[in-house]
């Protein structure tokens, strides 16, 4: 895509799955570079529910149009080094892993901060990374379950029900959104990036 209200803007896309791939391409469908860094063996929606004619997961293209892709294992030197290069020329990450993965892979916050000033770095979880449960799945299921989601929907006296769309992890990507918007106008103030 060419031109946008976010032309210029480049955003490295290391998320899986749904709210932060969601939030990624609406920075793309907008304007922004969105470069989209899979594991080796390529997202896990990749193989997802019905394929399009192509053979493409339909789940996948449709959380993941407007985006370049590529390729990397980050717990090796040459996926960090890849990851440092691309963050060198970028204005926001985006990603969604569980606390403590980047700073394993010697991606720490703190680090990328210090080194990349201008970085919005939106991550997107669950828990409260140094909570009792920060380590736990956050998938939307779940979370429609702590939040009593599920409680309300079913039949009345029934068991509490899943509602079947992901609305926890539809609504998530919208405020990561405008989470990272909000970082990028503000950053025009102050010339720093933030933690969305």
């Amino acid at each position: 895509m060419t031109g946008g209200a976010l032309a210029g803007v480049r955003v490295v896309d290391v998320s899986r799955v749904l709210a932060g791939p969601y939030c990624a391409q609406l920075l793309g469908d907008h304007g922004a570079d969105v470069v989209k860094v899979e594991p080796v063996t390529g997202d896990l929606t990749r193989s997802w529910g019905p394929s399009r004619p192509d053979g493409v997961s339909a789940y996948y293209a449709g959380l993941n149009r407007n985006k370049r892709h590529l390729a990397a294992d980050l717990g090796t030197s040459e996926g960090r080094e890849l990851m440092l290069e691309l963050l060198a020329g970028a204005d926001v990450l985006v990603e969604n892993f569980k606390p403590g993965a980047m700073t394993r892979w010697g991606l720490a916050p703190d680090m990328l901060a210090e080194r990349f000033p201008r970085l919005v770095h939106c991550r997107i979880s669950a828990f409260d990374p140094d909570g009792p449960m920060a380590g736990l799945p956050g998938y939307d299921a779940v979370i429609q379950a702590y939040t009593g989601i599920m409680d309300l929907n079913g039949e009345p006296g029934g068991p509490p029900l899943r509602i079947p769309m992901p609305v926890v992890d539809l609504t998530t990507g919208l405020l990561a959104l405008s989470g990272v918007l909000l970082a990028l106008h503000e950053r025009e103030e102050s010339g720093k990036g933030q933690r969305v």
